[in-house]
């Protein structure tokens, strides 16, 4: 996958949404997203096996303001405003989500129902947030490519 062909996708907010990024697309991505100027957080959920494990390392990783009230709605909040953190688009990497698919798939399934508001919202604004994961779970688009 070609930089420049990562920078056109990753720019066009109306794209943006929850994918499986393979790992040998991640350098493409986080290179790409440098280049629009975007903020690229990496989140690893390796130890997360519980939604309030889940809630912390979102919060640490991504650097929500103090007053992130750790529970869904507060979560929204944060991926919908990041005024601690403006930049022209947002790119999430988030690894090592076995552990609560495993312990609580309906967890997961909510965290992206989150992800997905946040992602509808600032496609209303016309901004990108894109959520990567590694892994391939049902329901998660591969990476898209240009048409």
């Amino acid at each position: 996958m070609r930089q420049n062909d990562v920078l056109t996708l990753l720019k066009d907010s109306t794209r943006a949404g929850i994918y499986h990024l393979p790992s040998s697309n991640r350098t493409a991505v986080r290179a790409a997203a440098e280049s629009a100027g975007f903020a690229c957080f990496e989140v690893n959920l390796a130890d997360a096996d519980r939604i309030d494990a889940v809630f912390v390392q979102l919060a640490h990783d991504l650097a929500f303001p103090a007053w992130y009230g750790h529970n869904f709605d507060a979560l929204k909040d944060c991926l919908s405003d990041f005024s601690w953190c403006e930049a022209p688009g947002y790119v999430l990497i988030v690894s090592g989500t076995r552990a609560l698919e495993a312990a609580d798939p309906a967890a997961l399934q909510a965290l992206n129902a989150v992800f997905a508001v946040a992602i509808a919202e600032w496609q209303a604004r016309k901004l990108p947030l894109w959520v990567f994961y590694d892994l391939g779970a049902d329901g998660l688009a591969p990476f898209p490519t240009i048409t």
